[in-house]
């Protein structure tokens, strides 16, 4: 199990670790995750406690929707809790057969834009505990569902530590995968495909930009763990939260790569970076870096380090 260890300096210069500790009540934990949702895990508040219904006679005790479109469903507990896995299926069920009601909660909530935007393909699961078993570590692998596994800790001071064990990226749903190819068909768009990655699979990658972008692919995935998603418009590098989105542009010979990173803490370069803080855009991430050469590739790895760190 992953441990996070964290140490103040004290008076005399010497590190001590702080002691973590659990929440007393489990609805304590909920309603601060809920208030920084969209800071900590980059999933925007839909509803709090939902009744699934007679059928599944469940109560969510989070619905929200990711940075990426993806229904979310959180679950809390405060300590430790074997059952989390068969939840989890339960109420991912619930969410492919309620997809209408949570369409037109993402309406009411979020808008008109946002319900359109929905991605059935991978809905997912984020189990919150004191800790899981080796036996939920190994059940996650084995879903078809994408599940994340996060391990909590509070400490003194009011800090609060997340931190992602485990994580299934899930397999798409191939009925849902054909809706929205329906969908983007109807709407005049190019159908929603696999993007070609070392990781993701073959696809979409312009023939001009495939060596570039295999190098960019393997300095994105240079970090530790790294999931690669192949999302409608987009590709996205995450963790517990989008951390890199890439964007072909195959007319200028470019890949515009979106960091989540404050712009303020670059020194911005023309034609190399730019602050995209109130500018519309595919992806996710403040800082647009735009990679046309092995050289800006080059340029761009200290940023593409610094995102990852700080994920």
């Amino acid at each position: 199990m992953a441990e996070l260890m964290l140490f103040r300096q004290d008076a005399n210069g010497q590190d001590v670790e702080l002691s973590g500790s659990t929440v007393a009540l489990e609805v304590e934990l909920q309603r601060r995750v809920e208030a920084g949702l969209e800071q900590m895990l980059g999933i925007r508040f839909l509803a709090s406690e939902y009744a699934t219904g007679p059928w599944h006679r469940g109560r969510i005790d989070t619905l929200g929707l990711d940075e990426n479109g993806s229904p979310v469903v959180i679950e809390f507990k405060k300590g430790s809790d074997s059952g989390v896995m068969s939840q989890a299926v339960s109420y991912l069920s619930w969410l492919e057969s309620a997809q209408h009601e949570f369409e037109a909660l993402v309406r009411k909530v979020l808008g008109a834009e946002a319900a359109e935007s929905i991605d059935w393909r991978r809905p997912r699961m984020v189990c919150i505990a004191a800790g899981f078993s080796h036996h939920d570590r190994v059940a996650v692998q084995r879903l078809p569902e994408r599940v994340d596994l996060v391990r909590y800790r509070v400490f003194e001071g009011g800090l609060l530590s997340l931190l992602l064990v485990d994580s299934s990226p899930g397999s798409p749903n191939p009925a849902s995968s054909r809706r929205l190819r329906e969908r983007d068909a109807t709407e005049g768009g190019t159908p929603a495909s696999p993007v070609a990655s070392s990781s993701a699979g073959a696809g979409l990658v312009p023939e001009c930009l495939q060596d570039l972008y295999a190098e960019l692919d393997e300095a994105l995935t240079a970090w530790g763990e790294v999931e690669v998603a192949p999302l409608r418009h987009y590709i996205a590098y995450r963790r517990l939260v989008n951390v890199a989105s890439v964007i072909f542009r195959p007319k200028h010979k470019a890949i515009l790569v979106y960091l989540r990173l404050d712009p303020d803490s670059v020194e911005l370069e023309e034609d190399f970076t730019r602050d995209m803080r109130g500018i519309g855009h595919l992806g996710t991430g403040d800082l647009e870096v735009r990679v046309v050469s092995a050289a800006d590739l080059e340029k761009a790895a200290p940023l593409i380090r610094r995102a990852f760190e700080a994920a």
